[in-house]
């Protein structure tokens, strides 16, 4: 149906700034963000120097010298003999004719395998490409097959013209995943898919309109710890959007959420990494997976996973899902986040080692996740304020690097309204609003006014809004004063963002108006 898959705004909180545009701009940003987390962590698409089969330690051994920068022309003669090696090989028909492939494709494997940026190109100009599409036929025998995928997983491990040059191969990669193929054959076709895959939309919307999907998802089913590592991999970068009917597509095939959760629970870091990054698309893309999800076992693995882990790797699509969960409607949030539970109180005390941790990302990540908990319902709001992670976050929101700030602020300022009832106005929760004023948020907030940065502005204003409005007996106004915030919220009165200047004009009127009551 057309509306199974649409996206879910965040729940309404302070107007818009602090609420929904949060939840919003993540869930349209989820995948581009996603992608920049991994590709800092891992290459999206990977070079195969170590062979998927137990038996390619015997082929493998020499693989380990690289080139030194000054053996470059060496190695792209070698290559071009290598290919050509390759195609008389291809036409040979004589006796042995079966090894003399192999061996000269495990030739030429292994030159595109051995030096940082292998002669992929030299490859191709010299014609590899559609000899190796011959030694993908039919009824080749798997070592022959093995090499051949793994020449093509290397090519299309390059530059995005060398991965596209892989387009004649791709149906027979597919066809290799097969459930009649060996498990080193489909597990090396898979890793080449899942370079392809990462190279960009139009080459993922070939791969999935050519049937890629469903044996992919095969292959996450077993406990094959390598194969199921290699598949999920392919399959985050397959799905990663920016359309969401390969994620719905993906979780109703039979038996996939159950493998999901399986290999997340009991899965070693590595594995439960890649089928991480498959949850935070599927949750980023899709509400028909993000509902199914909700209502299995997941959050607990999530949570569990957070608290265990001290990996990077893994902790940062851990946050990433969790986030995507309650970044939901609030009909989800509640049932996965209920105030009291254990498996709640576990995932905010998850947030605060995060908030603790040493590395930039986790902080900002964690705090995206809270920003979220924190703009759905009234307990949801008690349950962070009354947690020690308030303190954390209030020293963050004047310490911590921007980026930092402003996710830190987007908790803080969803703490302090209740949600709107109907289309009326959020109500202010004084009690939290004067608790953090009174730690000294609000020179963090003004801050983020200052700023060049017209979201991070945004905050700021709403929050001095909060301030002046609903502070008791006229405070707020002398709080802002002293914060410099008048100054800091008249420079955008004639801002060129239509939104931010008439917030600002509309904030000033707020303030004199507070102000000419008090002289009064």
């Amino acid at each position: 149906m057309a509306d199974e898959t649409s996206k879910h705004p965040k729940r309404e909180s302070i107007k818009s700034s602090v609420g929904s545009i949060a939840g919003q701009r993540r869930r349209e940003k989820a995948v581009m963000v996603g992608k920049q987390r991994r590709e800092l962590l891992m290459r999206t698409k990977r070079l195969c120097r170590v062979g998927v089969s137990s038996d390619s330690a015997n082929v493998d051994a020499d693989d380990d010298d690289m080139m030194m920068d000054g053996e470059q022309s060496i190695l792209e003669d070698q290559t071009l003999k290598a290919v050509q090696e390759l195609k008389n090989a291809v036409s040979y028909q004589g006796k042995g004719a079966m090894q003399k492939r192999v061996n000269a494709l495990r030739e030429l494997r292994r030159l595109l395998s051995k030096s940082e940026y292998p002669p992929v190109e030299v490859a191709l100009t010299a014609g590899a490409m559609s000899t190796l599409v011959q030694c993908l036929s039919f009824g080749s025998p798997d070592e022959q097959l093995l090499e051949a995928a793994w020449c093509l997983t290397n090519i299309a491990a390059g530059k995005p013209e060398e991965t596209k040059a892989l387009s004649p191969a791709l149906p027979l990669l597919i066809a290799h995943m097969g459930e009649k193929s060996s498990l080193p054959v489909a597990e090396q076709c898979a890793w080449a898919l899942g370079n392809v895959a990462g190279e960009g939309e139009d080459l993922r919307n070939i791969l999935l309109s050519q049937g890629a999907l469903q044996p992919l998802a095969r292959m996450i089913l077993p406990n094959k710890g390598s194969t199921v590592r290699t598949a999920a991999w392919a399959l985050s970068n397959l799905i990663k959007g920016p359309e969401s009917k390969a994620a719905t597509e993906l979780i109703r095939i039979d038996g996939v959420l159950d493998a999901i959760l399986r290999h997340l629970k009991k899965g070693d870091e590595d594995l439960a990494t890649e089928l991480a990054w498959v949850v935070v698309y599927l949750t980023a893309l899709s509400n028909v997976a993000t509902n199914m999800l909700a209502k299995s076992d997941v959050v607990q693995i999530l949570v569990e996973r957070l608290a265990s882990s001290h990996s990077l790797q893994l902790l940062i699509p851990l946050l990433r899902s969790l986030g995507n969960l309650v970044a939901g409607d609030s009909h989800v949030t509640s049932h996965i986040l209920v105030p009291g539970n254990e498996i709640t109180v576990n995932a905010i005390q998850a947030m605060i080692k995060c908030l603790e941790s040493e590395h930039r990302v986790l902080k900002k990540e964690s705090s995206w996740v809270l920003s979220n908990i924190a703009a759905g319902s009234i307990e949801h709001k008690k349950m962070i304020y009354s947690s020690e992670v308030v303190s954390l976050l209030v020293r963050l929101l004047s310490t911590a690097p921007f980026d930092i700030r402003k996710e830190v602020a987007y908790v803080l300022g969803n703490l302090c309204v209740a949600p709107a009832e109907g289309s009326g106005r959020p109500t202010l929760i004084t009690e939290h609003l004067i608790s953090l004023v009174g730690k000294g948020c609000l020179a963090g907030f003004v801050d983020l006014v200052r700023s060049i940065d017209t979201e991070a502005a945004r905050v700021g204003l709403q929050f001095i809004e909060l301030v002046l409005r609903g502070m008791p007996n006229g405070e707020g106004v002398k709080l802002v004063e002293a914060e410099d915030g008048i100054d800091a919220m008249e420079r955008f009165q004639f801002h060129e963002n239509e939104e931010l200047r008439t917030m600002a004009n509309e904030l000033v009127d707020v303030y004199f108006g507070v102000n000419y009551r008090l002289d009064s």
